[in-house]
């Protein structure tokens, strides 16, 4: 009887997150159409300008359903959606003559690969249509009336020019790269591979500590999280860099960007670390001696 019970309210539950689901995929896919119709218009342009303005079009798609909705949490996995398309769209339209057709194939393949764990993390932790995230719950009480204005510049368009200026060094290996495929080409898919590994362990074990129902303030310190305070982020910055790598590898004269990687970087240390160093400060009392004994990004060993 109370297995019957505890069924019927877990199906409801499942099923209206199931729906959520469906809503945004439906709002992604109108997204990706009006990315489409926005990048057909332009087309015969430069293939950076043709990605950023249907890049453009789709986050203004996504914005107007999190406004609909009241929830700015439909943008959250537009982070590791969009750069798939994008990467795609550099790889079939070379700027110059001479791409490796082979190094297209292994960077599409390791950025679907990140976008799918990505995306699937973040599904799998979405609570639903009347879930926001809590970072934007902040904001919304620190802005009051301005806050869609906030989150439309802050949490939409923000991002979307991060990640846009993060896939800058797949441009320039992908559409401008002539080199052959060499040994820096094997590093830089190395560096990108152990980043997505690292990343894909943190959040496992980071998701299994909180299923495990941890004593109130008690704090991840096994694994990957033993040696730093923030690994996922160690590994989602790692990741980026590892695609600048490929920049180097296929036109080494497009080092500039740099930029994308380095600002993408700025934005974790930031902005993301010091949010959640507060946020755990406030709710975790022992966070404080694990910060004066943990590194904070970078895997080191343990102090004290």
């Amino acid at each position: 009887m109370i297995q019957a019970e505890r069924a019927d309210r877990i199906g409801p539950r499942k099923r209206s997150r199931a729906a959520a689901l469906l809503v945004v995929a439906l709002v992604y896919l109108l997204g990706a159409a009006a990315a489409a119709a926005a990048g057909w218009q332009l087309r015969g342009l430069s293939p950076l300008f043709v990605a950023a303005a249907a890049d453009l079009a789709g986050t203004l798609v996504v914005f107007a359903a999190s406004l609909g909705f009241n929830n700015s949490s439909f943008y959250d996995p537009y982070w590791s959606v969009a750069p798939v398309p994008i990467v795609i769209f550099y790889a079939f339209t070379p700027s110059v003559p001479g791409s490796d057709p082979t190094r297209c194939i292994v960077v599409v393949a390791l950025v679907g690969l990140w976008a799918i764990r990505l995306t699937w993390s973040w599904a799998r932790a979405w609570g639903g249509l009347d879930h926001e995230d809590w970072r934007y719950a902040d904001l919304r009480r620190k802005t009051g009336r301005a806050y869609w204005l906030a989150s439309l510049f802050g949490l939409h368009l923000l991002p979307t020019v991060v990640v846009f200026l993060g896939l800058l060094p797949l441009w320039a290996a992908l559409s401008l790269g002539t080199l052959p495929l060499g040994w820096r080409d094997l590093v830089a898919a190395a560096v990108t591979f152990v980043a997505i590994l690292i990343e894909t362990r943190a959040d496992e074990q980071l998701r299994n500590f909180v299923r495990s129902s941890p004593a109130p303030g008690a704090i991840l310190d096994t694994g990957l999280w033993a040696s730093s305070r923030h690994p996922n982020y160690f590994g989602e910055i790692s990741f980026w860099w590892g695609l600048y790598a490929f920049a180097i590898a296929a036109a080494p004269a497009a080092w500039w960007t740099v930029l994308g990687p380095l600002i993408i970087t700025l934005l974790f240390v930031g902005i993301s670390i010091p949010l959640m160093e507060r946020h755990m400060l406030a709710r975790r009392p022992g966070y404080a001696e694990r910060c004066r004994q943990i590194s904070r990004l970078l895997p080191w060993i343990r102090r004290g």
